[in-house]
């Protein structure tokens, strides 16, 4: 008797003990891990300005359309011209992305995000600033060419998570939608007259009523490009590098092009108007003077001074030089006001031509050389730094004759805003030099 109840004992014991096994898993739970927020912050940052510009000419888009000529005074029409620009930002978009997502695979995501950052930037200028129907058609085909930056971000969002915690950061990215951007192109259009006691008075915002919404679109996206520049963080080991390297190119490529367009405007402009009033064969002297002078630095000097200073001091010292060159404009036409084309005046010309020996090109191309990782992704590394030169010597010359232009008709600082903000941006091209290293890279 005593025998069975022990039995039965041992058997509801067993049954119990089964039981529990059952009901545990086999594994143990993963535990979450945590987000990386601050550079999912970034990410969402950078992926709210594609609705930005996007969706900001929304509220307006019908009507700037109606104004100008090609409607013929038609407002049936209005629908055809507004839809073409509606769309063309997503059609030249999905014509790339899939080429700016492959881009990123060997150059590394960053520089991508930064491009399409910059193209959003200059497009949405652009579009502010434009008068006709051709020029808004380019302006968006420009925001979506240079826009591949969705893929890139998944694909980073991705590299940041892992399977525990990838869908709480994927749910980040559809929020950026939702944000209420088009209410920005409702309430900042024609803002000499929903706000004329600060916009009333200038004459520009009258004659660009548009301008406002797109400049603030494309003050945000600048802002994230300086944001992504100084602290998102490259995901592809290896390719910073190549991000340093790409980026001091394309800042000089930016102000070698705008010095050399903005050098026969000024040359040849009037001294009233800020220029020097010099005839064409004294201008065309000083630029073959210029040409003849960099050659034979080139040929004869740059290797000694690069030998003896290294590349990166090399390469700071001549980019600091634009710093004195765009400020010697200014300079100049003081000199011609007070004096005329007096010695003085010659003497700051000569100065500047000069200081344009262009021993800056020869370095930043052995460093765009040696940032490729590997012989493999040589070619792309350097399409990925011609594209960018290419974009910005396409950009710079508009740049810089419109901005002298507006600044002399709006006496903007006394016509001298142009040399202001070149002069700033040779000191931003300055700053991004200490990322470069004092020695070239080793090919991994």
């Amino acid at each position: 008797m005593l025998g069975r109840i022990l039995s039965s004992s041992h058997s509801l014991i067993a049954s119990l003990s089964m039981s529990s096994h059952e009901s545990t898993p086999l594994l143990p739970a993963r535990r979450i891990t945590p987000l990386p927020w601050f550079q999912l912050s970034i990410l969402v940052l950078i992926q709210l300005a594609e609705p930005i510009t996007s969706q900001v000419i929304y509220p307006f888009i019908n009507k700037l359309v109606a104004e100008l000529p090609i409607t013929e005074g038609d407002e049936t029409r209005v629908g055809y011209y507004a839809g073409v620009i509606e769309s063309l930002f997503f059609v030249t978009e999905a014509l790339t992305i899939l080429q700016w997502s492959r881009w990123s695979d060997h150059v590394g995501r960053k520089p991508v995000l930064l491009i399409g950052l910059f193209g959003l930037t200059l497009s949405m200028i652009s579009f502010g600033l434009s008068k006709s129907f051709w020029s808004l058609i380019i302006s968006r085909c420009l925001a979506g060419l240079l826009n591949g930056n969705i893929g890139v971000l998944k694909s980073m969002m991705g590299e940041l998570t892992d399977e525990t915690n990838i869908a709480q950061g994927m749910a980040l990215m559809p929020i950026t939608w939702s944000t209420g951007e088009p209410m920005l192109g409702g309430w900042l259009s024609n803002p000499h007259e929903r706000f004329p006691s600060i916009f009333g008075h200038s004459e520009f915002w009258k004659e660009y009523p548009y301008a406002l919404p797109c400049f603030v679109a494309a003050g945000y996206c600048a802002f994230v490009w300086v944001l992504a520049l100084t602290c998102l963080k490259e995901q592809i080991l290896g390719y910073p590098r190549v991000v340093t390297a790409v980026l001091n190119y394309a800042f000089l490529a930016f102000l070698d092009i705008t010095f050399r367009a903005l050098q026969p405007l000024v040359y040849t402009t009037s001294i009233p108007y800020g220029g020097l009033g010099l005839p064409p064969p004294s201008v065309g002297a000083a630029l073959g003077a210029f040409g003849l002078a960099s050659g034979v630095f080139q040929t004869f000097v740059f290797v000694h001074i690069y030998n003896r200073l290294g590349p990166k001091t090399t390469f700071r010292v001549a980019i600091s030089t634009y710093l004195p060159m765009f400020i010697l404009f200014p300079l100049m036409n003081l000199s011609a006001l007070h004096g005329g084309l007096s010695p003085l005046t010659w003497i700051e010309l000569a100065l500047q031509i000069s200081l344009y020996v262009l021993m800056d090109m020869g370095t930043i191309n052995i460093y765009i050389r040696a940032s490729a990782p590997n012989d493999r992704s040589l070619g792309a590394t350097n399409g990925l730094s011609q594209t960018c030169i290419s974009i910005m010597r396409a950009i710079g010359p508009a740049a810089s004759t419109s901005l002298f232009a507006l600044s002399l008709q709006q006496n903007l600082l006394g016509g001298n805003l142009v040399y202001v903000i070149f002069a700033a941006v040779t000191v931003c091209a300055i700053f991004v030099t200490k990322y470069l290293p004092e020695d070239i890279w080793h090919k991994t």
